[in-house]
């Protein structure tokens, strides 16, 4: 072994003499090293230590791994040949349990087959045994720099989606942040989803952001209005149709499933579908094949189905109206989008952003909202949702007189919120038995509130389905509808 390699007893006096000297030594890293040889990992402490590095040393590969899957280490040092459990054994454990620490791999028995699989598991470097002071803390050094460069590439990350959002969707409430992981994890499997919402909770740009995530996102993404069509023009549109078929059939049309074919069909509106489509659309899922309408032949296609509904689909299911096979067929993975008056926290974020979009897109210069506008834009209940506010900052954007948007811009709708707001102040009680009766107002008002939120959240939690949501609560399905429309809320 060399003279100056990692097992020599004695540190070289120019690391001695830089540590001293505050030296351009790495910040403090926490240093595991995992090695069955009690000389090695005694040797890289002693190095790793004069760079003012906190080093724990296992010989034993067991002991080792539990302490590398506490996630507290900066950098491990692995040997890849010990007895027992080996270092790609460990190796395997640590990457499959997300722990971010960096892992060079050191061995005396170096190959490059070695080399390439440790590489291919996600070790970081490579050391061959005997190496030399200089060599290892090179090695770590740069560890320490691709840890440090990932670190500040997540944190850019989650700063750019505050400010952009997810795919261009913005939202920092509790509610959305769920919808967004929902929508990544998804995204890139051939799942098919159902996006449950009101109108104009923005379930189209889910369905472009899931697209975009997928591994179809080099194909088409087509889109369909089932709302927009009537039942035999929609048959065609979505599986097509020969000329001569029926009248104004004068050429031979290639439906969207066809065209779709290895992208994502997104049918909107999907609660609208006649019985009849609701079954041929059912029979193409299962069997992966359309025919064309007046068609003999069928044609295999390969397509992700997103499917949309502003409707209660189970309800339509208990009244007749929507085929329980096609329901079950669609909500494979339901996504619920909470109305914006659920959200309210995020109308603030949601209307600057607007602004700043359509100042640029108008060439005007408005500088933003002031607390009196923006108190009673967050009070209000925007029933048309996202689209609703997108649409008036728009207007507010256009038409504001000055620099800054004040609550007399706002339309009449949105600042009648104060008029209510005041006339509903009540006047302190002049008798106890009056402040009795306040009291149990307020008490009243506060359990309807706790109800309405407590309703919401089993909602979105079992993704719209009202049995599923009376079943996890623990009360009849009949009572949780009953609570749901004293509250005015629809599944």
């Amino acid at each position: 072994m060399p003279r100056d390699a990692v097992t020599n007893e004695k540190p070289d006096a120019s690391t001695t003499q830089k540590a001293q000297q505050g030296g351009p030594a790495d910040s403090s890293l926490r240093v595991l090293v995992i090695d069955d040889e009690v000389a090695m990992g005694q040797a890289c402490r002693r190095v790793l230590q004069t760079e003012g590095h906190d080093v724990q040393c296992f010989s034993m590969p067991e002991a080792g791994l539990q302490a590398a899957l506490s996630g507290e280490f900066d950098i491990i040092l692995l040997d890849l040949m010990m007895s027992g459990l080996g270092g790609l054994d460990i190796l395997r454990q640590i990457k499959l349990s997300a722990i971010p620490s960096e892992v060079i791999i050191i061995t005396g028995n170096a190959t490059v087959e070695s080399a390439v699989d440790a590489m291919k598991h996600g070790a970081h470097d490579y050391l061959s045994k005997p190496f030399t002071p200089d060599q290892l803390r090179m090695a770590v050094r740069r560890a320490a720099e691709h840890s440090r460069l990932i670190r500040e590439n997540v944190v850019l990350r989650h700063e750019l989606e505050i400010h952009q959002g997810f795919e261009g969707i913005i939202g920092e409430s509790r509610s959305m942040e769920r919808v967004f992981a929902l929508a990544r994890r998804v995204a890139p499997t051939d799942g098919t989803v159902l996006l449950i919402g009101e109108s104009g909770t923005g379930k189209e740009m889910f369905v472009r952001a899931i697209h975009r995530l997928s591994r179809r996102s080099d194909h088409l993404l087509l889109a369909c209005d089932c709302s927009a069509l009537a039942p035999t023009l929609l048959e065609s549109e979505l599986f097509g149709h020969v000329k001569g078929s029926f009248s104004g059939a004068i050429v031979t049309k290639q439906g969207l499933f066809e065209a779709a074919h290895c992208g994502t069909l997104f049918l909107d509106e999907i609660g609208n579908l006649s019985m009849e489509t609701q079954g041929k659309l059912l029979r193409a899922l299962e069997t992966k094949h359309v025919k064309k309408v007046g068609d003999t032949t069928e044609r295999e296609v390969d397509i992700r189905l997103i499917s949309a509904t502003n409707r209660d689909l189970m309800e339509m299911v208990r009244t007749g109206e929507f085929r329980e096979d096609l329901y079950y067929r669609l909500n494979v993975v339901p996504i619920y989008l909470p109305p914006l008056r659920d959200r309210a926290g995020d109308i603030p974020l949601l209307a600057t952003a607007f602004l700043e979009r359509f100042c640029r897109k108008n060439q005007v210069a408005v500088k933003g909202f002031s607390s009196e506008a923006m108190t009673l834009m967050e009070s209000y209940a925007w029933p048309g949702n996202v689209r609703e506010l997108r649409n008036i900052v728009e207007r507010l954007a256009i038409l504001c007189d000055h620099d800054r948007i004040e609550p007399r811009h706002l339309p009449e709708e949105i600042r009648e919120v104060r008029v209510r707001a005041t006339s509903n102040a009540a006047p302190l009680p002049r008798s106890w038995e009056e402040f009795k009766r306040l009291k149990q107002q307020v008490r009243d008002s506060a359990v309807q509130q706790l109800e309405r939120r407590f309703l919401l959240d089993v909602l979105e939690r079992c993704g719209g389905n009202v049995s599923r949501a009376a079943e996890e609560i623990g009360i009849q399905r009949t009572n949780l509808h009953a609570l749901l429309r004293k509250h005015g809320l629809t599944s």
